[in-house]
């Protein structure tokens, strides 16, 4: 590695919005520079993760080091692949504290998006190299010059710098290279100074301890070394160094400027907290700055099936955290459910996936209960002031066929189905983003669902005055659909307070007790179904209505659905 000093190393990221070609441009770049095969498969090679594959999308930012030879000089690209979806935007920021410049890619047809804005400005506020490139121009309905138009309207970049290419085809994607080495600065550091290094990422492995993703501010790692962490100030010998091509490839050392990952007999998962600085053991340096820290939008209890499988639970979540350390957990309990976690999340679709790594990845079976958001009361004998449910703020017209709302919206109204209803009322053309802007006062009521008189607290949901009755009685219906039919009648009842609001019966099964009556004496039959009527009378009372774990996820889901 010492043949790449820092003047010939360059670190990036690729951001944009969702679907818009990212983890297909990385394949290239990595496909292009000779770091892997060039086959048909090579299809979101950055995206490990099987929650990845499957939903399609990325959810952790990736890291690759590239080696190309531009001119005669042999460079060091280091690659991160991020997220483009809102509620994986930590993962951005994160990413672009060990870059000094970002590729932003813009789908052609599509064009800026919401989160295309979002990222641009990650990159703008921490100053970096910008380079604009324009996606799928091999489609159809492609339009590079409108995008070129939107990019200079809004960003303020000209469009001769806007590079248009098609990933997928593998067209115009060495010159997307060019661009990173002619625009994109090397690191400002130096290897004679201290070693200064920045975690900005970790995984945790059952047999080596945590490994730790790190990018050099300065100085130079070797295996062996004494190093101390700024955050716990524990002291650790380093047992091996490399990078990522995207695999890990162990390297004898690591320089300023460089990207790679450290292995350093961390057993514990609290010990590699993201955003730490490491450096030599007798040599104290100042801490880097590290992150803003991710303020979760979204709450929900997750408590263990059985509570034999709490410990083991409580291992998965903090091994999970370490490598998401978005999400924030605070212990809770519930008299249903007994000792569990409220966790908080940047949206819904981050807990599902939280919640499907962590039985993917750990196998463990858990209980959601159903997502809420942070509310502030104040307590008084006035009557609380009726919000206004969305204040317009601001109106931008990108160019004759776009233009971008600014709202202000109650958190509770946006987080579970508006970007469904939005992308829907819109055939697909609108996209959303959004940030936390307080507290404002509001006519919230606690609303209970009732199984069989019984509260059934994980259901229990804060909801505005307004919409209580809709609410109440639509998710009476789903209830009724999502719970088995038992031996007894089950009433699910929607109440505030003492009030019921809306109601649905879910009938019980009846077995036919005067099958084995053939004719003879009617009382015999009376006395038969009597002798069941009450029997089903006691059941109601002391029998219990069994829910399934995964019901509030399906009462979540919209009419649409059905």
């Amino acid at each position: 590695m010492l043949m790449y000093p820092v003047e010939s190393i360059r670190n990036f990221s690729i951001i944009a919005h969702v679907d818009h070609g990212k983890s297909t441009l990385a394949d290239r770049l990595l496909e292009i520079t000779g770091t892997i095969a060039k086959t048909d498969r090579n299809k979101q090679v950055l995206d490990k993760l099987q929650v990845e594959r499957e939903r399609g999308i990325t959810v952790k930012a990736q890291s690759a080091s590239i080696f190309y030879n531009h001119e005669g000089v042999n460079y060091l690209l280091n690659l991160i692949d991020t997220p483009g979806h809102v509620d994986f935007s930590y993962e951005v920021s994160r990413s672009l504290s060990a870059c000094q410049g970002v590729i932003l890619v813009v789908d052609a047809n599509e064009g800026i998006q919401a989160q295309t804005v979002a990222n641009f400005y990650l990159a703008f506020e921490a100053q970096l190299a910008i380079i604009p490139v324009i996606n799928k121009i091999d489609l159809k309905n492609a339009d590079p010059e409108r995008v070129e138009k939107q990019i200079e309207k809004l960003f303020d970049i000209p469009t001769e710098e806007c590079v248009r290419i098609s990933a997928k085809q593998g067209t115009n994607v060495e010159k997307v290279l060019q661009k990173v080495i002619e625009k994109i600065p090397p690191p400002q550091c130096n290897t004679a100074d201290p070693l200064k290094a920045l975690v900005f990422d970790s995984t945790f492995d059952h047999y080596r301890g945590v490994i730790a993703n790190i990018a050099l501010f300065g100085g130079e790692i070797e295996k062996g070394h004494k190093i101390v962490s700024a955050h716990t100030k524990k002291r650790y010998e380093v047992n091996e160094v490399g990078i990522l091509t995207p695999n890990e490839q162990p390297t004898h050392k690591l320089y300023a400027g460089q990207v790679g990952y450290l292995i350093a007999g961390m057993k514990e998962v609290t010990e590699a907290q993201i955003g730490d600085t490491l450096f030599l053991y007798k040599q104290p340096v100042e801490p880097l700055p590290g992150f803003k820290s991710a303020k979760p939008m979204v709450f929900a209890g997750m408590y263990p099936v059985d509570q034999t499988e709490y410990n083991n639970l409580k291992s998965a979540l903090e091994r999970l955290t370490l490598n998401d350390s978005s999400v924030t957990v605070h212990r809770d309990s519930s008299l249903a459910l007994g000792a569990g976690w409220r966790l908080g999340f940047l949206g819904l679709l981050h807990m599902e996936v939280f919640n499907q790594r962590l039985e993917q990845e750990y196998n463990m079976s858990v209980i959601l209960t159903a997502p809420t958001v942070p509310y502030k009361a104040i307590l008084s004998s006035a009557k609380l002031i009726k919000d206004r449910r969305a204040v317009q703020k601001d109106m931008l017209y990108i160019d004759e066929r776009r233009v971008m709302l600014k709202y202000l919206f109650p958190l509770n109204e946006i987080v579970v189905d508006f970007y469904d209803a939005l992308k829907s009322l819109s055939s697909g053309y609108a996209s959303f983003d959004y940030e936390d802007a307080g507290y404002q006062a509001a006519d919230l009521i606690k609303m209970d669902i009732l199984l069989n008189g019984n509260p059934v607290e994980e259901l229990s949901t804060i909801i505005h005055n307004d919409k209580a009755y809709a609410t109440g009685k639509f998710l009476c219906e789903r209830l009724k659909d999502a719970i088995p039919r038992q031996l007894f009648e089950i009433a699910i009842q929607a109440a505030i307070g003492k009030k019921i609001i809306a109601r649905e019966t879910l009938k019980a099964y009846r077995k036919n007790v005067v099958a084995k009556c053939y004719g003879g004496d009617i009382t015999r039959r009376m006395k038969l179904l009597k002798r069941q009527a009450e029997g089903k009378k006691l059941m109601r009372k002391i029998g219990n209505v069994e829910v399934p774990r995964d019901a509030f996820i399906r009462v979540l889901k919209r009419q649409t659905d059905k």
